[in-house]
């Protein structure tokens, strides 16, 4: 029987999304299935509180929004209207002080005192390389060349530099290690791993080229302007109409699946290899997360000003604390101290909240499918830094990480990444193979954050996922024209 339609994507996550962009700018025949009944997956925005507060769901904050490849071809940053804070990010620490990240990197390193000059050192060339870091890893490790040769070299020194104890050989005050430490935090894995240092120097460098911007509107306005393109381009996106069984699927020379290995198995299990299935019941997730949304009365009061001007802060004291915290969360404990990773959205955009109202996204990590709220542990550690916080809470939504399963059966466990970043994983992901988003179905792509690069709203898992596609299934080597899709 002939294919119904060229292709179909299941899941509507920002890679669902960016995989029907890439092939409806090809000129395919495209249709989307989502299970849920509003698009966006990790990207979506709801009234989660009181009337008039406006939350991010999952994801809040973007530097990728801008430097992704993708994004960057879609022309994302034309489409909407992304509000960057003064502060890219604050680290308080006990006694009032706090490190802060500016987009200038001169202004971050004046801040840094006696380890200004290492930081300099470190992250001045990362910067320099910036583009084609940002290229080389976002694209699947080892199949691309980079251009800045130096610069890679750079970023893996650094890495090798930052890992474990090696921060506190780097830097001498808790500020300057804090900071670093902070940034590779958001992998949720321990600091001695050698995958998690290039997280977060991968985000730091980003917070001086691109800042942390944050969309007006909340994320969705992400995901809305890629499903407003695709309707506009003639693309069909069906809202709660979940897919349990590939077999339901109209015929369609392509199918890509923004969804969890686990969700594969169970929509496919029966047609997958023995060893492509044997690999995806191997992959491993990452630590969830147990989230809390306020609205609150007025700003939160830090006690350090760099803190009050911050789009992002990080709240867990030194970086040994939060070593600490992430050593307890991979072995299965919920860390008395957690490190808590807070935006204050309601800084740069007045719709999140009513006038004089704020709003506050916040997450632990905490042990892969945990259903433990931790809310207390979050507002204990924000009242270290922040005294007076209980005071200003008006209400709160609190997700744990199974909740965050239920909510999106994509989260396995609460893991928002597609799963751990070991460096088997950071290479191959989800199983050994060069091509990491094609599966022993000829027709069948998987295009979720469980492939390379990872986790993150950059959408190029589906971009990468769909050229793959382009290539194998209809023969289209050339890069398509995403800017013209939606125009």
């Amino acid at each position: 029987m002939p294919a119904e339609l060229d292709a179909v994507v299941v899941g509507s996550g920002p890679n669902g999304l960016a995989a029907a962009v890439t092939l409806a700018a090809a000129g395919l025949s495209v249709r989307v299935y989502e299970g849920a009944d509003d698009v966006g997956g990790g990207c979506r925005t709801s009234p989660l509180t009181l009337p008039g507060f406006v939350h991010d769901v999952c994801s809040a904050v973007h530097p990728l929004a801008v430097a992704s490849p993708f994004f960057q071809a879609f022309q994302l940053t034309e489409r909407i209207e992304l509000r960057v804070p003064d502060v890219a990010l604050a680290h308080p620490l006990d006694g009032g002080r706090a490190a802060a990240l500016h987009q200038s990197l001169d202004e971050t390193i004046a801040g840094l005192g006696a380890d200004g000059a290492a930081y300099r050192r470190l992250i001045g060339p990362l910067v320099h390389a910036a583009p084609d870091l940002v290229r080389v890893l976002l694209s699947p490790p080892l199949r691309t060349l980079p251009r800045d040769v130096p610069g890679v070299a750079a970023m893996a020194a650094a890495s090798l530099l930052l890992n474990g104890r090696g921060v506190a050989r780097t830097f001498r005050t808790d500020e300057a290690r804090a900071l670093v430490t902070g940034s590779a935090a958001h992998a949720l894995q321990p600091l001695r791993w050698l995958a998690t240092p290039p997280f977060g120097l991968l985000l730091t460098l980003l917070g001086h080229v691109t800042g942390w911007p944050m969309p007006r509107g909340g994320s969705r306005a992400i995901t809305d302007a890629m499903a407003d393109a695709l309707r506009k381009h003639g693309v069909e996106i069906r809202t709660g109409d979940p897919v349990r069984d590939l077999r339901e699927l109209p015929r369609a020379r392509a199918v890509m699946l923004d969804l969890a290995p686990e969700q594969l198995l169970a929509m496919a299990g029966h047609a997958l290899s023995a060893p492509y299935a044997a690999a995806l019941r191997h992959h491993r997730p990452g630590g969830g997360v147990c989230k809390v949304d306020f609205a609150l009365s007025e700003p939160v009061p830090w006690a350090a000003e760099a803190c009050r001007r911050a789009g992002t802060v990080h709240v867990g004291g030194t970086w040994d604390e939060i070593g600490t915290a992430m050593d307890d969360v991979t072995a299965g404990r919920h860390p008395d101290r957690p490190f808590v990773l807070t935006a204050q959205p309601s800084l740069v955009d007045e719709t999140r909240a009513p006038a004089g109202r704020h709003v506050l996204w916040t997450y632990a990590g905490v042990p892969n499918g945990s259903d433990v709220d931790v809310s207390d542990r979050i507002e204990a550690q924000i009242e270290r830094f922040a005294p007076g916080f209980r005071d200003v809470v008006l209400d709160r939504r609190v997700r744990t990480a199974k909740d965050y399963e239920r909510y999106n059966p994509a989260y396995v466990g609460g893991d928002y990444a597609g799963g751990a970043a070991t460096v088997r994983q950071l290479l191959f992901r989800p199983a050994v193979q060069w091509d990491p988003y094609v599966t022993p179905l000829p027709s069948v792509f998987l295009c979720s954050s469980s492939t390379s690069p990872g986790g993150g709203v950059h959408g190029m898992c589906g971009y990468q996922a769909a050229r793959s596609a382009l290539r194998r299934r209809f023969g289209v080597r050339e890069a398509p024209d995403l800017a013209a899709v939606g125009r």
